[in-house]
């Protein structure tokens, strides 16, 4: 026998083999297990709309307790539902076609337009702090003296049109950065104050620019239960309004770029 040979049929090279397999199937087999924590059971959309309950050959994973800051937990797996109504149907009758919103495709949850169920209750600092406040909630935070100062100037939205006026900047306590601005908009006869996320500003001289949406388009940003703090799911739901206004503000943007 040569080396490494346990017998005349089997060597260690063999027998590593063998283990290799057994633990990648076992690996695959653990990450599909944990993979159903979240999304099970799953929603049929076309044709029948049937949930399936059953695991199938991989089987659900033991409940697991996450404990979270501030005295709260959470245990996945769960039978929690999305409250969510789905506003859309597919585009054509065969398995796997994309969804159609048949509402306002900006408030759908559709497409770019979606937002996940977070909790409805602020972001809180270490202290137990609302972590995302107005500017003038946070008296130890402020603009930089060498950046330029946006409050009181206008914003034009992507039609070229005025939407409204920089009322406040809301800042991330934490991570010390500003997260939206807000802004003041007509609604009808009165107006109302909005927010718009920063990483869909663009600051010009004079004025913000917002790409995604149209200037009238404004007035029905999701708002929020209080004027100076933020849940994590009106962040959601305000971030889906103006990721859905990338695809839907108009319709042109849904044709083909050639």
């Amino acid at each position: 026998m040569g080396t490494g040979a346990i017998t005349a049929y089997v060597d260690v090279a063999q027998l590593v083999l063998y283990a290799f397999w057994i633990f990648f199937f076992g690996l695959v087999y653990y990450l599909q297990m944990e993979s159903k924590r979240e999304g099970f059971p799953l929603e049929t959309v076309y044709p029948s709309g049937e949930m399936r309950q059953t695991p199938g050959f991989v089987s659900m994973p033991t409940p697991k307790t996450f404990l979270l800051p501030h005295g709260e937990s959470v245990t996945v797996p769960n039978d929690k539902v999305s409250p969510q109504t789905l506003h859309a149907e597919p585009l054509h009758h065969m398995m796997g076609a994309p969804l159609v919103p048949t509402g306002n495709p900006m408030l759908d949850g559709v497409g770019p337009g979606a937002y996940a169920d977070r909790a409805d209750v602020p972001d809180y600092t270490w202290e137990g702090d609302a972590k995302i406040v107005p500017l003038r909630m946070a008296s130890d935070f402020g603009v930089a003296s060498n950046d330029r100062d946006p409050r009181g100037q206008e914003v034009i939205g992507a039609d070229g049109e005025v939407a409204g006026t920089v009322h406040d900047l809301w800042v991330d306590k934490s991570e010390m950065m500003f997260r939206y601005i807000e802004v003041t908009v007509p609604a009808g006869a009165a107006t109302r104050n909005v927010l718009l996320p920063m990483n869909f500003a663009r600051f010009k001289s004079d004025h913000v620019k917002v790409a995604s949406i149209l200037s009238h388009q404004f007035a029905q940003v999701p708002g929020t239960k209080s004027a100076e703090q933020i849940t994590m799911l009106e962040e959601e739901k305000i971030m889906a309004y103006y990721g859905g206004g990338t695809l839907y503000a108009t319709p042109d943007r849904q044709e083909p770029l050639v």
